[in-house]
């Protein structure tokens, strides 16, 4: 099997401008940005899809995808904001084989635009069976791993709270805003 375009970048075979690397992903500017600093994480395994990822690697991915939109709000490059993007599957517009999470900047004016019929506003009805349908599945994928709910965290309890900002390394706290 051919390897993908992002298998080749990390492999150094191909060029690449890395921000970040560790043993599980690579954290790369794209060759198409939406603006400046438009970064992707990407795993070194060529997991295709969403669901292929393993919980542990999408955690770290999550994790460096944090990260990174951080360094690029500390960066000094036009931020206003930030999204993630992931494209899973031809219909949502994935066009390598190869996970990716786009993190990138952006700010009032810039080109990203998504369209859809935002008007649409189903019944509660609509949404509970759809919900239903879902939860279903759910139960049914995960029913022998359902973990128990765990406890409230604070900042006491020694792990950050759910809302917590991302910290900064110890010297870096100068640098950009909170």
């Amino acid at each position: 099997m051919q390897k993908t375009i992002f298998e080749r970048i990390i492999a150094r075979e191909a060029p690449g401008s890395f921000i970040y690397e560790d043993d599980v992903v690579a954290v790369i500017l794209t060759m198409g940005p939406v603006n400046p600093g438009h970064a992707m994480v990407i795993p070194k395994k060529p997991f295709v899809g969403l669901e292929d990822l393993d919980e542990e690697t999408g955690a770290h991915i999550f994790r460096i995808a944090q990260r990174t939109a951080k360094a690029i709000r500390c960066s000094g490059l036009r931020c206003e904001g930030i999204n993630l993007f992931l494209a899973d599957g031809a219909a949502a517009f994935q066009e390598v084989d190869h996970f990716h999470l786009h993190v990138f900047p952006r700010f009032k004016g810039d080109p990203f635009r998504l369209s859809a019929d935002w008007s649409n506003k189903p019944s509660r009805d609509e949404l509970d069976r759809v919900a239903s349908q879902i939860k279903r599945a759910y139960d049914e994928l995960w029913k022998e791993s359902r973990p128990n709910k765990p406890p409230p965290q604070t900042p006491d309890s020694g792990t950050p709270a759910a809302n917590a900002p991302v910290a900064l390394p110890p010297g870096a706290a100068g640098i950009c805003r909170s």
